[in-house]
């Protein structure tokens, strides 16, 4: 039964990009369907497969490992302030989000270095070439797994003067879909496990053409780059400055969320001191909506409710909002339920998402604006579904 509904579900979600889709009449469904059919067999191999379950623990592992040498610049910092249990208690900015910086740090010594440029450049081309999408399209999905919504189109930025409607809908789709690893340290600090979120990060680009080529294919001519080359795009001119520059970028990641939820929560809170004469809560109401994507998801019982109230809070407010709420409670749940709702969490897609996407990546391509302005809402729908596809189909997977 539960196959059945997820099954139901990824088509019900399917059906609503086609429904919102720009051209239904050029949808290439060959395209569409060969990039689904490799989604499968990717998802069943970091899923089910011995090699891909050890792959993706290790891989877990070492970027837990990694986040926690962030606690010894943050201790020689803030002292006993990084401690959960010290005498200050817990510490949101410090404890959750101080970890971004140290990896924001390495994020721009790997691109200063041309090492993550290299890394997308080689997977790109894999995804181009086997799913019959355009070049950058293979490769502005990829960057989205090591990169946000903004940082991956700074990568690009030289290329992205070349690009159609439809591979700007993959950027924008592909970053609302995607995490950044310089945020992972913070999701894993607030409880969710890092295994769950490389899974979640490595099924975005192949989703993402699906969903983009859905709600507009491509018609026009793309442009022919004779080699993409995304080495040599960090303005750092040494080891020191690059590692400065990335320390620098993780602490304005930081001030801006931390400024982002004080404002969200308090908002929250005053919309819930008015709901409050009706004795209503705004995750109620999260939950009432959202919860069919939450029966779709063959989740049980309080979890279906749970689910709508999560997916609400990520879509409307911003998932740090929904983590928080399920880092608490993922080592209570079965493993279905906890990696399906850590996925169906991840990504970027909320409403404030849509306004730095716009202001971003204009500032690198101010003649882009007016196209990002019309394309970012079902972007922005488009990198939702992408997360809750993705969940659903790891759902299925692990019922066999």
């Amino acid at each position: 039964m539960n196959i059945l509904l997820c099954l139901a579900g990824i088509v019900m979600l399917l059906a609503f990009c086609f429904a919102i889709s720009y051209d239904r009449k050029n949808i290439k469904f060959a395209l569409i369907g060969r990039a689904l059919f490799l989604q499968v067999i990717l998802a069943v191999i970091l899923v089910k497969l011995p090699v891909g379950v050890w792959f993706v623990s290790k891989l877990g592992d070492l970027v837990t490992k990694v986040v926690s040498y962030s606690h010894y610049g943050l201790q020689f910092v803030f002292g006993s302030l990084i401690e959960p249990g010290g005498p200050s208690g817990f510490i949101f900015i410090v404890q959750v989000l101080g970890p971004i910086i140290f990896i924001g740090s390495l994020v721009g010594l790997l691109t200063y270095l041309g090492i993550l440029g290299w890394v997308i450049a080689k997977l790109g081309w894999i995804v181009g070439k086997v799913t019959g999408c355009s070049q950058l399209e293979g490769f502005v999905s990829t960057a989205n797994i090591f990169l946000s919504d903004i940082e991956s189109p700074l990568l690009m930025s030289r290329y992205l003067g070349y690009m159609t409607k439809s591979e700007i809908m993959v950027m924008l789709v592909s970053g609302m879909g995607s995490m950044s690893v310089s945020i992972l340290g913070g999701y894993i600090a607030m409880g969710i496990p890092a295994n769950y979120l490389v899974i979640a990060s490595a099924l975005v680009p192949l989703m993402s053409i699906v969903v983009s080529k859905i709600l507009l294919p491509l018609t026009e001519e793309p442009k022919i780059v004779e080699k993409i080359d995304l080495s040599g795009q960090s303005k750092a001119s040494n080891v020191i400055e690059a590692l400065a520059n990335g320390a620098m970028d993780g602490m304005q990641m930081v001030i801006a969320i931390a400024a982002s939820i004080v404002a969200i929560i308090s908002v929250v809170a005053l919309i819930n001191g008015v709901l409050q004469m009706v004795d209503l809560k705004l995750e109620q109401i999260f939950g009432w909506i959202f919860s069919p994507l939450g029966y779709f998801m063959g989740l049980n019982g309080d979890y279906v409710q749970l689910a709508g109230k999560l997916l609400g809070c990520k879509l409307i407010l911003t998932e740090f909002i929904s983590f928080d709420t399920l880092g608490k409670m993922v080592a209570t749940m079965d493993t279905r339920t906890a990696m399906m709702l850590s996925i169906a969490c991840a990504g970027f897609a909320n409403v404030s998402s849509m306004a730095i996407c716009v202001s971003g990546i204009s500032a690198l391509c101010p003649q882009m604006k007016g196209t990002l302005s019309k394309l970012v809402f079902r972007g922005m729908l488009g990198g939702f579904a992408v997360s809750v596809i993705n969940a659903m189909l790891v759902g299925i997977i692990l019922l066999f």
